[in-house]
Protein backbone atom coordinates (compact mmCIF):
# COMPACT_ATOMS: atom_id res chain seq x y z
CA UNK A 1 0.00 0.00 0.00
CA UNK A 2 2.76 2.63 1.36
CA UNK A 3 4.46 1.96 -2.24
CA UNK A 4 1.57 2.69 -4.27
CA UNK A 5 0.76 5.86 -2.41
CA UNK A 6 4.55 6.91 -2.82
CA UNK A 7 4.40 6.37 -6.46
CA UNK A 8 0.68 7.95 -7.00
CA UNK A 9 2.44 10.78 -5.10
CA UNK A 10 5.27 11.19 -7.54
CA UNK A 11 3.70 10.60 -10.35
CA UNK A 12 1.35 13.55 -9.39
CA UNK A 13 4.44 15.14 -8.71
CA UNK A 14 5.70 15.19 -11.49
CA UNK A 15 2.65 15.42 -13.89
CA UNK A 16 2.71 19.09 -11.90
CA UNK A 17 6.05 19.55 -12.77
CA UNK A 18 5.38 18.95 -16.68
CA UNK A 19 1.80 20.58 -16.14
CA UNK A 20 2.78 23.60 -15.07
CA UNK A 21 6.11 23.57 -16.20
CA UNK A 22 4.98 23.66 -20.01
CA UNK A 23 2.72 26.03 -19.41
CA UNK A 24 5.53 28.29 -18.05
CA UNK A 25 7.89 27.50 -20.37
CA UNK A 26 5.55 28.05 -23.24
CA UNK A 27 4.70 31.42 -22.18
CA UNK A 28 8.01 32.50 -21.51
CA UNK A 29 10.13 31.03 -24.23
CA UNK A 30 10.35 28.81 -27.24
CA UNK A 31 9.37 25.09 -27.11
CA UNK A 32 12.12 22.72 -26.43
CA UNK A 33 13.44 20.66 -29.50
CA UNK A 34 11.66 17.12 -30.13
CA UNK A 35 12.51 14.91 -27.27
CA UNK A 36 14.58 17.21 -25.17
CA UNK A 37 13.67 17.37 -21.53
CA UNK A 38 9.95 18.55 -20.54
CA UNK A 39 8.74 16.88 -23.58
CA UNK A 40 6.78 13.33 -23.26
CA UNK A 41 8.49 10.85 -25.88
CA UNK A 42 8.75 13.77 -28.78
CA UNK A 43 9.62 13.86 -31.60
CA UNK A 44 7.44 12.52 -35.22
CA UNK A 45 5.02 9.91 -34.82
CA UNK A 46 5.25 10.21 -30.97
CA UNK A 47 3.18 11.00 -28.24
CA UNK A 48 3.93 14.32 -27.50
CA UNK A 49 5.60 14.88 -31.25
CA UNK A 50 5.15 18.63 -33.06
CA UNK A 51 1.35 18.53 -33.61
CA UNK A 52 0.58 17.55 -30.29
CA UNK A 53 2.89 19.99 -28.94
CA UNK A 54 1.16 22.80 -29.74
CA UNK A 55 -2.76 21.84 -27.98
CA UNK A 56 -0.69 20.25 -25.61
CA UNK A 57 1.48 23.70 -24.35
CA UNK A 58 -2.13 26.09 -25.49
CA UNK A 59 -3.49 23.97 -22.58
CA UNK A 60 -1.23 25.12 -20.25
CA UNK A 61 -1.00 28.45 -21.39
CA UNK A 62 -5.10 28.73 -20.68
CA UNK A 63 -4.37 26.95 -16.93
CA UNK A 64 -1.56 29.44 -15.99
CA UNK A 65 -4.28 32.45 -17.23
CA UNK A 66 -7.49 30.55 -14.99
CA UNK A 67 -4.84 30.30 -11.71
CA UNK A 68 -4.90 34.14 -11.21
CA UNK A 69 -1.51 34.05 -9.74
CA UNK A 70 -0.67 37.06 -6.88
CA UNK A 71 2.55 37.87 -6.71
CA UNK A 72 3.76 35.87 -4.22
CA UNK A 73 2.35 32.98 -6.22
CA UNK A 74 3.96 34.46 -9.58
CA UNK A 75 7.52 34.82 -7.40
CA UNK A 76 7.01 31.14 -7.08
CA UNK A 77 6.39 30.58 -10.48
CA UNK A 78 9.19 32.07 -12.14
CA UNK A 79 11.57 30.55 -9.71
CA UNK A 80 10.03 26.69 -10.71
CA UNK A 81 10.35 28.20 -14.05
CA UNK A 82 13.62 29.53 -13.56
CA UNK A 83 14.75 25.88 -11.60
CA UNK A 84 12.95 24.05 -14.63
CA UNK A 85 14.75 26.11 -17.37
CA UNK A 86 18.44 25.53 -16.05
CA UNK A 87 18.03 21.78 -15.23
CA UNK A 88 16.75 21.55 -18.61
CA UNK A 89 19.74 23.04 -20.47
CA UNK A 90 22.07 20.72 -17.72
CA UNK A 91 20.50 17.72 -18.50
CA UNK A 92 21.24 18.53 -22.18
CA UNK A 93 24.41 19.59 -21.91
CA UNK A 94 24.55 16.22 -20.01
CA UNK A 95 23.15 14.01 -22.47
CA UNK A 96 25.42 15.76 -25.64
CA UNK A 97 28.48 14.82 -23.49
CA UNK A 98 27.11 11.47 -23.20
CA UNK A 99 26.31 10.96 -26.80
CA UNK A 100 30.24 12.04 -27.72
CA UNK A 101 31.87 10.02 -24.99
CA UNK A 102 30.15 6.94 -26.79
CA UNK A 103 30.44 8.49 -30.14
CA UNK A 104 34.25 8.14 -28.66
CA UNK A 105 34.07 4.69 -27.20
CA UNK A 106 32.59 3.42 -30.50
CA UNK A 107 35.28 3.82 -32.40
CA UNK A 108 37.77 1.44 -30.29
CA UNK A 109 38.01 -2.12 -31.57
CA UNK A 110 36.71 -3.90 -28.62
CA UNK A 111 34.02 -1.68 -26.89
CA UNK A 112 34.67 -1.20 -22.83
CA UNK A 113 30.87 -1.86 -22.09
CA UNK A 114 32.08 -1.53 -18.34
CA UNK A 115 33.31 2.26 -18.85
CA UNK A 116 30.20 3.09 -20.75
CA UNK A 117 27.89 1.80 -18.11
CA UNK A 118 29.81 4.37 -15.33
CA UNK A 119 29.25 6.87 -17.56
CA UNK A 120 25.52 6.37 -18.64
CA UNK A 121 24.89 5.45 -14.54
CA UNK A 122 26.47 9.41 -13.49
CA UNK A 123 24.39 10.57 -16.13
CA UNK A 124 21.24 9.46 -14.97
CA UNK A 125 22.25 9.82 -11.60
CA UNK A 126 22.91 14.18 -12.51
CA UNK A 127 20.05 14.09 -14.10
CA UNK A 128 17.66 12.57 -11.56
CA UNK A 129 19.04 15.01 -9.30
CA UNK A 130 18.04 18.19 -11.53
CA UNK A 131 14.51 16.48 -12.31
CA UNK A 132 14.21 16.06 -8.37
CA UNK A 133 15.07 19.89 -8.13
CA UNK A 134 12.66 20.44 -10.47
CA UNK A 135 10.19 18.52 -9.27
CA UNK A 136 10.48 19.90 -5.78
CA UNK A 137 9.94 23.52 -6.93
CA UNK A 138 6.66 23.03 -9.20
CA UNK A 139 5.93 21.65 -5.81
CA UNK A 140 6.61 24.44 -3.56
CA UNK A 141 4.79 26.77 -6.01
CA UNK A 142 1.79 24.20 -5.98
CA UNK A 143 2.19 24.41 -2.00
CA UNK A 144 1.49 27.98 -1.86
CA UNK A 145 -1.62 28.25 -3.90
CA UNK A 146 -5.10 28.33 -3.06
CA UNK A 147 -7.72 25.19 -2.57
CA UNK A 148 -9.48 26.83 -5.40
CA UNK A 149 -6.05 27.27 -7.43
CA UNK A 150 -5.10 23.71 -6.27
CA UNK A 151 -8.44 22.54 -7.66
CA UNK A 152 -8.01 23.88 -11.07
CA UNK A 153 -4.55 22.17 -10.81
CA UNK A 154 -5.78 18.91 -9.92
CA UNK A 155 -8.13 18.97 -12.98
CA UNK A 156 -5.98 19.71 -15.46
CA UNK A 157 -3.67 16.94 -14.05
CA UNK A 158 -6.46 14.52 -14.20
CA UNK A 159 -7.31 15.15 -17.70
CA UNK A 160 -3.96 14.90 -18.77
CA UNK A 161 -4.08 11.53 -16.61
CA UNK A 162 -7.00 10.69 -18.78
CA UNK A 163 -5.71 11.45 -21.48
CA UNK A 164 -2.43 9.73 -20.74
CA UNK A 165 -4.33 6.58 -19.91
CA UNK A 166 -6.84 6.90 -23.24
CA UNK A 167 -3.04 6.92 -25.45
CA UNK A 168 -1.78 3.80 -23.78
CA UNK A 169 -4.81 1.42 -24.25
CA UNK A 170 -5.28 2.72 -28.27
CA UNK A 171 -1.30 1.44 -28.08
CA UNK A 172 -1.98 -1.71 -26.39
CA UNK A 173 -4.51 -2.50 -28.97
CA UNK A 174 -2.39 -1.23 -31.72
CA UNK A 175 -0.07 -3.43 -30.46
CA UNK A 176 -2.60 -6.40 -29.34
CA UNK A 177 -4.01 -6.26 -33.36
CA UNK A 178 -0.27 -6.33 -34.40
CA UNK A 179 0.90 -9.61 -32.94
CA UNK A 180 -2.65 -11.22 -33.87
CA UNK A 181 -1.73 -10.19 -37.23
CA UNK A 182 2.10 -12.13 -36.81
CA UNK A 183 0.58 -15.14 -35.07
CA UNK A 184 -2.22 -15.45 -37.87
CA UNK A 185 0.62 -15.04 -40.57
CA UNK A 186 2.32 -18.86 -39.82
CA UNK A 187 -1.05 -20.44 -39.37
CA UNK A 188 -1.49 -19.52 -42.75
CA UNK A 189 1.48 -20.43 -44.18
CA UNK A 190 1.20 -24.11 -43.08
Amino acid sequence: MYKTTSRLLAIAAASLALTVGATAANAQTSPPPPGGPGMMHGGPGMHGGPGMHGDFMLGFRQLHDKLNLNAAQEKQWQAALDTMKQNGQAMRKNHEQMKQQFDAMKNQPILDLNAMHTAHEQVEQQNQQLREQTTQAWLAFYNGLNDQQKTTVSTAIKARFAKMEQRHEQMRERWEQHHKGDASAPAAQQ
